[in-house]
């Protein structure tokens, strides 16, 4: 069976129970270097010092999937936050699930990011590898480097079925 995921606006509180929404939109300001340049201050909270780690900055280029986009796995880093912010102004989706055990097609949550928000993925938090909808689509990444196993996979089995983004 394939579940069809309705998309929402993704907003800081609908995103809270997943992470954080990185966005100048709303967040608190400083201004600083002889009032010559406006900060906007602590929009995530990067977590990655768990078993000695320490903190990566890259960058990933996405490329678009098949459409309608199927929903057939998903993942989670159980030492360290994971952070999404677009380089390019083009619109983006998340599909997050905070389950404790192995996720489900029934448990997901999808939501559309435009090119000014970034998403902040907490520690052990299930969600999709990358969904972009244009070509090319970078994106700055601050994740965990270090020892210890990172990433958890979870491939849905034919009875848990799938679900699918229609875009």
């Amino acid at each position: 069976m394939v579940l069809e995921l309705d998309i929402r606006p993704l907003t800081r509180e609908a995103f809270a129970p997943f992470g954080d929404v990185i966005s100048a939109e709303g967040a608190e300001t400083l201004f600083i270097n002889e009032g010559t340049t406006q900060r906007f201050h602590n929009l995530a909270r990067v977590d990655v010092a768990e078993q000695d780690g320490g903190t990566l900055v890259n960058i990933f280029r996405g490329q678009p999937r098949e459409r309608p986009i199927q929903i057939r796995m998903m993942e989670r880093h159980p030492l360290g936050s994971q952070a999404f912010y677009p380089l390019q102004p083009h619109d983006y989706l998340v599909v997050v699930t905070n389950t404790d055990g192995a996720p489900s097609p029934a448990d997901l949550h999808a939501f559309r990011g435009t090119g000014t928000q970034g998403v902040n993925y907490a520690k052990n938090i299930w969600h999709h590898p990358l969904l972009v909808l244009t070509s090319d689509h970078d994106f700055m990444v601050v994740d965990r480097g270090g020892p210890g196993e990172n990433l958890e996979e979870h491939w849905f089995t034919d009875s848990e079925g799938s679900a699918q983004l229609v875009v």
